[in-house]
């Protein structure tokens, strides 16, 4: 992970969380609208010079911002226990950890991935360390079910593609009014076992086996 905000000294990486703590309060509460640096101070307990002292602007409040959910979202990845034989149940459930994660904070998943500040564009340099290293999380579980010959960055990239497709779309439906006549309940349950079948399919269509 791009580590070029971090200090090596211990009370400047506690200040440090803090703002992003509170940075990461403000998205997921107020959403994206809401992410100022006067509400990232205020919610801190800190003065807007404070953050931006600290940060370098509102750019650098950000860029670590972003850094700080990709690193959120590695640390549940890895958190999703390996089982000694079943590399495809592990990797649905990798998938499933992904989805609670664009669930818990749509807000914060769209900074990651939909460009929903529109006047951000993330350090090219950073977005690629932080995209890179989630990426390779879903390789490392593909890897153990590969079949010889089939190049497991490509797997990765089929099924983190689907996973987000199916992700992307479930967070458009869920943010809107409820349609009377569509097939599928808001029931989490009946919208959980629609993504399995998703990463199911997507799985076998790859040939991918324990």
């Amino acid at each position: 992970m791009a580590t070029r905000h971090l200090s090596t000294r211990p009370a400047e990486q506690h200040n440090r969380s803090r703002f992003l703590d509170a940075a990461l309060t403000v998205l997921t509460e107020r959403g994206v609208a809401g992410l100022t640096v006067r509400a990232v101070a205020e919610q801190a307990g800190a003065s807007t010079i404070t953050v931006y002292t600290r940060f370098g602007g509102r750019t650098g409040l950000l860029d670590a911002l972003y850094e700080r959910a990709f690193d959120l979202l590695g640390e549940d990845l890895r958190a999703v226990p390996r089982s000694d034989g079943d590399g495809i149940a592990d990797l649905v459930e990798v998938a499933l950890a992904y989805r609670r994660f664009a669930l818990e904070s749509p807000a914060r998943y769209g900074l990651m991935f939909e460009r929903s500040v529109h006047d951000y564009d993330p350090d090219p340099a950073l977005r690629s360390g932080v995209v890179r290293t989630s990426f390779a999380e879903f390789v490392a579980k593909i890897e153990r079910v590969c079949p010889p010959g089939v190049v497991a960055e490509e797997c990765g990239y089929l099924l983190w593609t689907s996973m987000h497709g199916l992700v992307s779309v479930e967070l458009t439906i869920r943010s809107q009014s409820p349609l009377d006549d569509w097939f599928l309940s808001p029931d989490e349950a009946v919208h959980e076992t629609m993504y399995r079948r998703g990463v199911r399919a997507t799985i076998d269509g790859l040939g991918l086996r324990t």
